[in-house]
């Protein structure tokens, strides 16, 4: 992998100066790295979110939960309406909560008023578990949400747990690892004696359903989901997390940090999974069932992928061919997503030239550059400057991202396909596979790029 500077030296005023090392063009030098897993550069614009931001993608799935926003009413703004995890029974995660902090709370602080709120909702709703979160302006003021969490438990027997997510106090992983460390204080710090034969299923927030669907393939070849984590999660299921034998991550930039604390606490040892994309599926189930099940679970994991395949390869062949030699663009938030989407496109018969990621790790960006080929441009935390620019110059017909990437592709003319928190249908699994076929080929060929 080949530093930018060698490839841009006539073009300095286009990068700025600070971001160079997170830009790399492949070149398969193993000696060479990409800078990541650091805070952005300042005036870069980034495309990564808050602290805040990180803490409650990852616990606002939990379905019977309260997010009580500790700061101004705008950070409640971040609620269910920008996700699309679906609920099998609460639907209370869809609700905002916030103190609302005005000028007068700043200045003589806000702890009244968020013991008034958790009064409020104990007394309106008798919720199970309340989480509290500090924004930027509690971080600065610096009430203490920790006291009031404690005598809030203390008051009513029910928990209250603090989420220390100022916006300013890192980036999107610290906001993973709050809601992570938010977590384990939630289930606590006891194992457990008793071990059934099932796994937690980490870091899939199911949206458009998408826990389902996989939950569906485990119980088809006999493996019991015990927790999930946190799509669909359930206070009382995520309480016998410890009963598992195993955890599979779906999202490791999210959930990685969990699951190694869980078999440090726990001794629930951890895998890394994607059931996005054929090849992640079908390799996702065989290793769950070699290791949770026995010889008769991986036959019948076997014959499921068999009867899976085979039920969608039609449908299949059909995008490869209207999709073939077509290049594709990849802007997502976490390595193991972006890895999983190189494969997809390759199986689909088309070249990733752009593939960037917002939380990804030393190890993502090695697999990347191992299964993508010379000359595709690597960027770790891009701004809409780089993510323009390295489109246009590769010449994308598509870009992959989030709902913060799509103006940027249309204004460049390119296709684009949403495959973050926003999107309403599946985009995992055996099926998925296809709606992505079918939501690539209907972007990419649609006739209204003749026109602009």
């Amino acid at each position: 992998m080949e530093n930018i500077q060698l490839r841009l030296e006539a073009e300095k005023a286009e990068i700025i100066e600070d971001r160079r090392e997170f830009v790399c063009y492949n070149s398969k030098n193993k000696n060479s790295k990409i800078r990541c897993e650091e805070n952005s550069v300042s005036g870069a614009v980034s495309q990564r979110a808050c602290v805040y931001c990180g803490a409650r993608v990852v616990l606002n799935p939990i379905t019977d939960a309260f997010h009580l926003i500790h700061g101004p009413i705008g950070c409640a703004a971040y609620t269910w309406d920008l996700r699309g995890s679906l609920s099998s029974g609460s639907e209370l995660f869809r609700n905002s909560f916030s103190t609302d902090l005005s000028e007068t709370d700043v200045i003589f602080g806000g702890e009244k008023k968020l013991r008034e709120a958790v009064d409020e909702i104990v007394k309106k709703f008798h919720p199970k578990v309340i989480f509290i979160y500090a924004t930027c302006i509690v971080g600065v003021i610096g009430d203490d949400i920790d006291a009031v969490c404690r005598s809030a438990e203390e008051k009513y027997g029910i928990r209250v747990i603090p989420v220390k997510s100022p916006g300013f106090s890192g980036n999107k992983s610290t906001g993973y690892r709050a809601a992570c460390n938010a977590i384990l204080k939630l289930i606590g710090d006891k194992k457990s004696d008793k071990k059934v034969s099932g796994i937690n299923y980490l870091g899939d927030f199911n949206l458009a359903g998408e826990v389902w669907v996989v939950e569906n393939y485990l119980k088809r070849i006999g493996i019991d989901i015990v927790s999930k984590l946190t799509g669909d999660g359930k206070v009382d299921e995520i309480v016998k997390a410890p009963e598992a034998k195993l955890n599979i991550v779906q999202c490791a930039g999210s959930m990685g940090y969990l699951a190694k604390q869980m078999e440090e606490l726990y001794d629930i040892p951890f895998i890394k999974t994607s059931f996005v994309g054929l090849e992640d599926t079908e390799n996702s189930l065989l290793q769950v069932a070699n290791i949770v099940g026995d010889e008769e679970t991986v036959e019948r994991a076997r014959e499921l992928i068999k009867a899976e395949s085979e039920k969608i390869q039609p449908e299949l062949d059909y995008y490869r061919g209207r999709l073939k030699g077509k290049k594709a663009a990849i802007y997502v938030g976490g390595g193991y997503k972006a890895i999983s989407l190189i494969k997809q496109f390759r199986d689909l018969g088309m070249e990733t030239v752009m593939v960037g990621t917002q939380t990804g790790k030393p190890e993502d960006y090695e697999i990347i550059r191992q299964i993508t080929k010379d000359g595709t441009v690597i960027l770790d935390d891009a701004n809409p400057y780089e993510l323009e620019k390295f489109m246009v110059e590769k010449g994308a017909d598509v870009l992959v991202g989030g709902v913060k990437e799509r103006p940027l592709a249309y204004k460049l003319g390119v296709a684009f396909c949403d495959h973050n928190h926003e999107r309403k249908h599946i985009l995992g699994g055996f099926q998925g596979a296809i709606n992505f076929a079918k939501e690539i080929d209907l972007t990419v060929n649609s006739p209204v790029w003749d026109y602009v």
